[in-house]
């Protein structure tokens, strides 16, 4: 889809990693609430929701190679502006949301880039009960997929794909198995709805979704915070949007205590930025804890430093890896 764009942060498979979606204008945006309807692991409880590794009680997550399959067996995404919502008992399954975006499975030809956004076109749906709580499975196409034009409802994918929504159902209904987890279940007995069943589910979705970025029903831990959305009072400007994405790993509880040396390169050129500068452009004023012996008794908070430094004339990033080492056991 046109228009936007991913940044990393960190490396891939590292509780620290984070995929931040850009719109047209390289602003960063929410992939949950500042993308308009049509169909695309978000972090739906950190500002601005962008996609990060999964992790399960501290421990990265990764999806098991459950035989037959190896990994995911299509594209594997959420529809933004959607909410699945914990307080509302779904009239079809009994069972509350599961508090997420709703997921789509797009059965396209083509592999998607991690944080790409495409528009699909809708086709049925599967309602999945995960744990006891309602997680739909939407089935949709890439719009811009050549074989797109012969695929109109989900009685195509069973035309033309023999045996592929079977083999949805079953990945489903075992994936969780090789954590020690039990099956999971399905309403309609583990049947497809059409695609106007799906669209009808996706606009309740939507609406609960309203309801929550508009706050006029509990948010249960979902960061809210967008940049598009005029009548939410979680709107954001786009500075205000840049400082939590550079703040990102500094918020992360899980490396809160971790020091950080920051090495500003390339001193030896003569366009290089100066210490200052680098200290406004990351906000770090207030922040950094002091160049010399700081006993971590001493600091309220995570150890913090910038040092300047030039790896070609091998300079400065020892006295940057001296005052490190003073806080590694």
């Amino acid at each position: 889809m046109s228009g936007f764009s991913s940044e990393e942060r960190a490396a891939p498979f590292t509780l620290e990693y984070r995929v931040f979606l850009k719109n047209e204008k390289g602003q960063y945006i929410s992939p949950f609430h500042d993308i308009p309807i049509y169909a695309e692991k978000i972090a739906t409880k950190d500002p601005l929701n962008p996609i990060k590794q999964d992790v399960k009680k501290g421990k990265l997550r990764y999806v098991a190679n459950l035989f037959p399959y190896k990994g995911y067996i299509w594209n594997y995404g959420a529809i933004p502006q959607t909410w699945e919502d914990p307080g509302h008992s779904d009239k079809h399954t009994g069972c509350c949301g599961d508090n997420d975006p709703i997921d789509v499975c797009e059965i396209g030809s083509k592999v998607c880039a991690r944080g790409e956004i495409i528009r699909v076109k809708v086709l049925g749906i599967l309602a999945m009960i995960d744990e006891g709580e309602t997680d739909w499975k939407v089935i949709a196409i890439n719009v811009d997929d050549p074989d797109a034009a012969n695929y109109n409802d989900i009685s195509d994918v069973e035309r033309l794909k023999p045996g592929y929504l079977e083999a949805t159902v079953d990945w489903f209904r075992r994936y969780k198995v090789p954590d020690g987890k039990p099956e999971n279940e399905f309403a309609f007995n583990a049947e497809f709805k059409g695609k106007d069943f799906a669209i009808d589910i996706i606009n309740s979705t939507h609406d609960y979704w309203k309801a929550l970025v508009t706050k006029k029903t509990d948010g249960k831990g979902i960061s809210c915070m967008n940049t598009t959305v005029s009548e939410s009072p979680f709107k954001c400007d786009p500075d205000a949007a840049k400082a939590i994405v550079d703040a990102a790993l500094m918020t992360d509880e899980t490396i809160s205590n971790v020091p950080i040396l920051i090495l500003g390169n390339k001193i030896d050129r003569t366009d290089a930025i100066s210490e200052e500068k680098l200290r406004e452009i990351f906000g770090l004023y207030g922040q950094t804890t002091g160049k010399g012996n700081v006993s971590l008794k001493e600091l309220n908070a995570r150890p913090m430093e910038v040092f300047m430094c030039s790896v070609l004339k091998r300079q400065g990033y020892g006295e940057g890896f001296r005052w490190l080492s003073q806080y590694i056991d």
